[in-house]
């Protein structure tokens, strides 16, 4: 009996239901898994099994040869994303886990008041973060992130200060020493930050030097900060640390696996905030 499996993300319309049988061919398995994969960040042999119709052994045997070609990374019971010293495209990044991104900046907006001043750096849930802004008034955002200067042209209750730097086009980043020595002239209420990997022991990791050095600091700019990612970033690496959640405020996440990372955050006074 055929198997019905939604994946809205690699269909010409939203809804679109495929037919998964136990003749699908592996070049079409591969498909549909990296697709899942980009939108979740994370998938499970068993889960998979299912949705597929096939046995998990043959599940598992896609995602061997799938990591062999580098295209995912095992995990225990499953594959991830792969992470390393570059990132993932713009693009994948943007659509993966869409709706938690959304939870997220809806949850972080309610804790910026109107009449604040706050920074926001490169990043898609950042970017969520000032969509989720659209109703606030009399803000003052800087930013060294085009696309959220061009989200927040459309609140006319909202001043746009835009960091200079080099343009990074891959995602409209501002990057590099102009970028610091701007951010160095503020001091902002918020600095709402992402990240593109955080390690068990609570630092938060990224990819470009020269876009750590100006999160950092916007750190240093900030009265407080609030730190927005979601849970698939525990299961990602990247090379460069931008700081520790021990310096961050509010950490607004849909979920953090490991509890003594989360012990770690009350000793740190780290405010967890659950989506």
């Amino acid at each position: 009996m055929p198997y019905l499996l939604y994946f809205d993300q690699i269909c010409s319309y939203s809804g679109s239901l495929f037919i998964i049988n136990e003749h699908m061919d592996t070049q079409t398995r591969h498909a549909l898994i990296r697709s899942k994969a980009q939108t979740d960040g994370k998938v499970m042999a068993t889960d998979l099994a299912a949705g597929l119709g096939v046995a998990v052994q043959t599940v598992r045997r896609d995602l061997r040869q799938l990591c062999a070609a580098g295209l995912l990374e095992r995990v225990h019971g499953g594959a991830v994303l792969p992470s390393g010293v570059s990132n993932i495209g713009y693009g994948d990044r943007r659509a993966l886990n869409r709706d938690i991104k959304i939870r997220i900046a809806r949850r972080a907006a309610q804790l910026i008041p109107d009449n604040a001043s706050l920074f926001l750096n490169i990043g898609t849930t950042t970017e969520a973060v000032a969509h989720a802004l659209h109703a606030h008034r009399n803000l003052m955002v800087v930013t060294n992130n085009l696309n959220v200067a061009n989200i927040l042209a459309q609140n006319p209750s909202c001043d746009v200060v835009v960091a200079g730097g080099s343009l990074r086009r891959s995602d409209g980043g501002l990057v590099g020493d102009l970028a610091a020595l701007a951010i160095d002239r503020f001091k902002v209420d918020f600095a709402v930050i992402g990240a593109s990997a955080i390690d068990i022991s609570g630092d938060l990791l990224d990819f470009d030097p020269e876009e750590v050095r100006v999160s950092q600091q916007v750190i240093k700019a900030a009265r407080a900060t609030i730190l927005v990612a979601d849970s698939t970033k525990f299961t990602r690496k990247a090379p460069v640390k931008i700081a520790s959640l021990a310096q961050v405020d509010h950490f607004v996440t849909d979920r953090v696996s490991s509890e003594a990372l989360v012990n770690k955050c009350a000793d740190w006074n780290t405010q967890i905030t659950w989506v």
